[in-house]
């Protein structure tokens, strides 16, 4: 397995993390491969780094690569946020993340679609704000590499079926924008 960008591994050994579980490793490796990946390990078992690593890695070797977070929360969209924040900070290095929710005021609404690299939004703002919109979101569907869905179980049922469509229609624009994503 090819090691880490130097950054990303600084900022591990910064947070004390010296190894990755067998797990994480796998999904990395996976997913550097081009697969899309399913993740499910119990609670508090670095499912977050799986996903982060190889986004970091790929913004940071391609800074026109963009990354769509989809989580069913705002907390949980909040946290992440924060994680990204963090890992950025701890490895001195950018990657411009942002959240993009009924809360996000208008100048940062602008901000993430001309310069995000990372947003993170949930099912229904992806469905009325952004996929209908997407002539403005140019930036992010053109260099769309990954789009991650967290808390999978949770989309079941009617609520389920409704995202599923969202998904195909993400696909759809975009690969009019010319980006196949890998989901995560």
């Amino acid at each position: 397995s090819r090691p880490l960008h130097p950054a990303v591994a600084a900022t591990l050994k910064a947070s004390g993390i010296e190894q990755l579980y067998c797990h994480q490793a796998d999904a990395i490796e996976h997913i550097r491969a081009g697969r899309n990946v399913v993740v499910v390990t119990g609670t508090a078992s670095g499912k977050t780094l799986c996903y982060n690593i190889p986004v970091v890695e790929r913004v940071l070797a391609e800074p026109l690569s963009t990354a769509l977070y989809i989580f069913p929360t705002k907390a949980l969209a909040q946290d992440q946020l924060a994680e990204i924040l963090d890992l950025s900070k701890r490895g001195k290095f950018k990657v411009e993340s942002f959240t993009f929710d009924g809360d996000t005021p208008a100048p940062k609404r602008r901000l993430a679609k001309e310069v995000g690299q990372v947003i993170i939004t949930n099912p229904d703002m992806l469905h009325q704000a952004a996929l209908p919109h997407h002539p403005t979101w140019v930036k992010l569907f053109s260099g769309l590499k990954y789009v991650v869905v967290d808390e999978m179980h949770g989309y079941r049922g009617v609520f389920g079926s409704h995202v599923a469509n969202v998904l195909r229609r993400l696909r759809r624009i975009a690969e009019f924008y010319g980006a196949n994503p890998q989901f995560i």
